[in-house]
Order: structure tokens, then C-alpha cells, then sequence
């Protein structure tokens, strides 16, 4: 698996954590920065994010603000993509298992770092589930 990854300056210290993470995993990632705790508009990098998920050429990404609620909105103007905002584990766990969702989204001044990698963990772990959620997850497509 491989995953691109992108935050803005308040998601920049748990970006890093996150990717260590990722690397000891032994999944490859992709990191369109922000590379500093300096700030940045967060809707560029999410932007790098999505357009990168939307056209296929990742299948997963992880965006990091500092609520998580402006990546979400960015992210979800792209077609086929599927952010979700995910700060506890049921919501990062229930996002694949019915939404399948292709990008998680954190907020770094919201969470810890530990509950950040765990939410990665179980969100990447976790399998869609298909059969009656796929015809719902193929209505969220509208032109």
C-alpha cells in the first residue's frame, strides 16, 4: 500500500508521527507537506491530497488540520473521493466497513498522538464491508 499524506501548520507535528508510523509499517508514503509549523492555507494541501485520490493515482490518503472539519470540506468536493473525519475509533473504523472511505482526516489540535496512530492503524486494517453499503457509496458521485 501506498499513501499520500498532507496537513496544514497546526496538523504538522502529528503529520510527522504519522509517517514514521506508516514507514515502521512498511508502507510507502507520499508527503505534499506542509514541511513547518509556519503558516499555510490548509486547502492547498488538501487539495494535493484529493486530486491525488480523485484521479486514481493513490487509492488512500490522511490529512491533518487542526480540526480536521476544513480538510473534510476540501477533500470532499473531489469526485470519488471520500474523506472522513475520523477522532475516535469507531468513527475511523465504521468509515471503511460502510463509507469506504479513501481519506482519512485528523484533527491535530484535537487528538493525541497516540489515539492518532491507533485511528491509522485501525483504519487501514480495516476491510469495506460491500454488499448493501456499495450501492450507497456508488450514489455519493453526483454530477
Amino acid at each position: 500500500m501506498k499513501i499520500i499524506i498532507g496537513c496544514d501548520h497546526a496538523g504538522y507535528s502529528m503529520k510527522e508521527k504519522v509517517k514514521t508510523h506508516l514507514h515502521e509499517r512498511g508502507i510507502e508514503v507520499e508527503d505534499v507537506g506542509t514541511h513547518s509549523e509556519e503558516s499555510v492555507d490548509y486547502t492547498d494541501y488538501g487539495i494535493k491530497v484529493a486530486r491525488k485520490v480523485s484521479d486514481g493515482t493513490f487509492e488512500r490518503g490522511i490529512l491533518i488540520c487542526g480540526t480536521g472539519l476544513g480538510m473534510s470540506m476540501v477533500a470532499n468536493r473531489f469526485r470519488g473521493v471520500r474523506a472522513a473525519l475520523a477522532n475516535d475509533l469507531f468513527s475511523a473504523i465504521m468509515s471503511r466497513r460502510h463509507n469506504n472511505s479513501n481519506i482519512l482526516v485528523m484533527g491535530g489540535r484535537l487528538i493525541g498522538d497516540v489515539l492518532a496512530l491507533q485511528l491509522v492503524d485501525a483504519w487501514i486494517e480495516t476491510p469495506f464491508d460491500g454488499g448493501r453499503h456499495q450501492r450507497r457509496v456508488e450514489k455519493m458521485d453526483i454530477d
